[in-house]
């Protein structure tokens, strides 16, 4: 494309910037962001053709624009640009959360511009735009969900683009997609926000032995809980219908499994484990993770992710 403008300069955004360049995805890409820190960061990186604070003049004369911002700041964001965008022109998103964002959206949506939502199932526990890279979304899902009667053009204008940065793209409704991440990502992540913080809670263990003890699956809970605050507070407001009930079913599953090692239930909880296990190795199969049992830890810990573009 011509114009690519992106809307927050986080870790998704500036993976976003980073890929397009080096895959030479856009002619111009224009980098928006509210932070001044951010802003002279992107510069000093080199990630952008033109950075500005101004979301409005940003986006004026784009071709696609991507907001990556929290989900609950996309409405405001979108309602800030109204009317700025030309018409043909394309606006999507990165939420990991697509029923909201579709409500706070199509009313201040401009004649003329396609919504078309999108969610890269890809990230790290870290942010800002120094913790981007541009093959973060290499050999990742990234899900669509356009609105039924959305332009076909503008959602194969956006799946270009996902596809250029070396996703696997899949397409389905708002209301199909939230539920599926509530289970896969929302649910997990708030068990490990809990799991966290009972342990750092306990008054029979020290937090100086919690970090001093952490084993590997501790260790991993951690990872999860370290991930950006205002955006997981944003995924858990805005999609709690689907996040409730998928928390509902997982306390009935977790009530049986108390009462199987009550009752000394062996087979139960192996039957179980063995569920598990074969969900994992599908996983792996999928090449959606490493096979290494201990994840990459006995290696030497890898180099920082560049942050030239």
């Amino acid at each position: 494309m011509r114009r690519l403008a992106i809307v927050g300069l986080g870790l998704i955004g500036s993976s976003i910037a980073r890929g397009a360049r080096q895959y030479g995805l856009a002619d111009t890409i224009v980098a928006i962001d509210a932070d001044a820190g951010v802003r002279d960061r992107v510069r000093a990186l080199g990630l952008a053709d033109h950075v500005t604070g101004d979301a409005a003049e940003g986006v004026a004369e784009a071709d696609l624009v991507i907001l990556c911002v929290p989900v609950g700041a996309v409405g405001a964001v979108a309602a800030a640009i109204e009317g700025r965008m030309k018409p043909g022109s394309v606006l999507s998103d990165v939420g990991s959360v697509k029923g909201s964002v579709v409500a706070a959206v199509a009313p201040v949506l401009s004649a003329g511009v396609a919504f078309v939502p999108g969610h890269p199932v890809a990230g790290t526990e870290y942010s800002g735009p120094d913790s981007g890279f541009s093959t973060l979304f290499s050999g990742r899902w990234c899900i669509l969900t356009p609105p039924e009667g959305t332009d076909e053009a503008a959602v194969a204008t956006v799946r270009r683009l996902w596809e250029g940065l070396g996703a696997i793209v899949e397409t389905m409704t708002p209301e199909h997609h939230d539920l599926v991440l509530a289970i896969t990502s929302h649910v997990p992540h708030l068990i490990a926000y809990n799991i966290v913080g009972t342990a750092a809670d306990l008054e029979a263990v020290t937090q100086s032995e919690v970090i001093k003890f952490s084993a590997g699956g501790f260790r991993d809970f951690t990872r999860i809980a370290a991930s950006d605050p205002t955006m997981w507070r944003d995924v858990f407001l805005t999609n709690k219908d689907a996040v409730l009930e998928m928390l509902g079913r997982f306390n009935e599953d977790l009530a049986a499994l108390a009462r199987a090692i009550r009752w000394g239930d062996g087979e139960a909880l192996h039957d179980l484990f063995t569920r598990t296990r074969a969900i994992r190795r599908g996983i792996v199969a999928m090449g959606q993770e490493t096979a290494e049992p201990d994840f990459g830890r006995g290696r030497p810990a890898p180099a920082a992710p560049r942050n030239d573009p």
